[in-house]
C-alpha cells in the first residue's frame, strides 16, 4: 500500500493536510472555500452541447450484500383508487421515501460532521456537537445552497487497461497524475474530481454473495497528500473513495480518506456514484471535463444527504 504504513504516519499525514483555522475558527463549508464564484461561472462556460448525465444510482430499495437496510418507497395512494378524501373531483397518486443513505448502496454526500478524530470533527470541533437532535457544526447545510462547478473524471481502469480497479491493489497518487497525462487535464483548485474505479463492471464480473464482506476498491493512502496540495473542492467515486475494507490497514485508521478528508481537510466526499455512463461519454466525446451540480436536501443538523448528480457537457 501506498503511504504511510503506522498510525504515527497516519497523525502525521493528518496534521500535514489539516486546514483547521484556515478560513477562520467558525467555518463549516472546509475546502468549498476553493470553490469561488469566478471558477464556478467559468465552469458555465462548459456546457457546449446541452447533454445531461445523472451520476446518481437508483434510490436503493432491494435488499443485498451491499443494500442490508434497503430504503423504504410505499405508495399512498395508486390510481386504482385515486381519489383524495374530503376533495371531491381530486384524482392523484401519493407515495412515501424513506432512507438510511450513509452505506454502500446510495448516492450521497458526507456532511462535514459525519466522522471524527480522537474525538474532533473538522476545524476541530468536538464529536459532542452532534447530539440525538442533529448536528449544531458541520451539518449538511453548509451546503444548502449546492455545489455547482468544474468537474473532473479520472478514469483509472482506463489508465489500467483493465475494466476496473482490482480489490486488492488501491489507487496511487501516481496513477492520478498518470491519468491526467493520459487524459490531456490536470486538476486544479476548485475542481470537483471525480475518480472511476469500475465499481459496476467489477460487480458484473463478480457479485457479491450473500454471507460474503462485502470489498470495495479505493484510494491508497498517499492520495490524501496529493488531493491536499491540487486543492480540490470536493472528491466523489464510485465507491466510498476508501478502499473497504483496506487490503493493508493501519491500526486505527480504518478509512483515511474518510478521516483525513473530512476530518483534516474539510472535504466533502460523495461516496456510491453510478459513473459508467459519464465514463462513456467522457471516452466518446475525449473530453473529461464537465459542468458538475450536487444538490443536497435542505435537512437541517443533518449529517450528509442522498443525492443526484448532474455531468452537463
Amino acid at each position: 500500500m501506498a503511504g504511510p504504513r503506522s498510525k504515527t504516519e497516519m497523525r502525521a499525514l493528518f496534521d500535514r493536510v489539516s486546514n483547521w483555522g484556515r478560513w477562520g475558527n467558525d467555518d463549516e463549508r472546509g475546502t468549498l472555500n476553493y470553490l469561488t464564484v469566478e471558477r464556478v461561472a467559468a465552469a458555465a462556460k462548459l456546457v457546449t452541447k446541452g447533454r445531461q448525465i445523472s451520476c446518481a444510482r437508483n434510490f436503493p430499495v432491494t435488499p443485498g450484500p451491499e443494500n442490508p437496510t434497503p430504503a423504504l418507497h410505499h405508495i399512498v395512494m395508486g390510481g386504482d383508487d385515486p381519489c383524495a378524501a374530503g376533495v371531491p373531483g381530486l384524482e392523484c397518486s401519493l407515495d412515501f421515501i424513506g432512507i438510511a443513505y450513509h452505506g454502500l448502496a446510495s448516492s450521497h454526500i458526507d456532511a462535514l460532521c459525519h466522522v471524527f478524530v480522537d474525538g474532533k470533527m473538522y476545524n476541530g470541533h468536538p464529536a459532542t456537537e452532534v447530539r440525538s437532535t442533529g448536528a449544531r457544526r458541520n451539518s449538511i447545510m453548509a451546503v444548502r445552497d449546492g455545489i455547482v462547478g468544474r468537474g473532473v473524471l479520472l478514469d483509472i481502469p482506463r489508465l489500467r487497461g483493465k475494466p476496473f480497479v482490482a480489490l486488492d491493489v488501491p489507487v496511487t497518487a501516481a496513477e492520478l497524475t498518470a491519468a491526467e497525462a493520459a487524459q490531456g487535464l490536470r486538476v486544479e483548485e476548485g475542481d470537483i474530481l471525480l475518480v472511476s474505479l469500475g465499481r459496476d463492471r467489477q460487480r458484473a464480473a463478480a457479485p457479491p454473495a450473500p454471507g460474503e464482506p462485502v470489498r470495495l476498491a479505493g484510494l491508497a493512502p498517499d492520495c490524501i497528500d496529493w488531493l491536499h496540495e491540487r486543492k480540490i473542492a470536493v472528491l466523489g467515486s464510485d465507491g466510498v473513495s476508501d478502499p473497504t475494507p483496506s487490503p493493508d490497514p493501519i491500526p486505527d485508521w480504518p478509512i483515511p480518506v474518510h478521516m483525513c478528508g473530512l476530518v483534516a481537510m474539510g472535504l466533502h466526499l460523495l461516496d456510491n456514484l453510478y459513473l459508467a455512463d459519464l465514463e462513456d461519454a467522457c471516452a466518446a466525446l475525449s473530453r473529461w471535463t464537465f459542468l458538475f451540480t450536487v444538490a443536497p436536501l435542505r435537512v437541517e443538523r443533518a449529517t450528509g444527504s442522498p443525492i443526484n448528480p448532474i455531468a452537463v457537457f
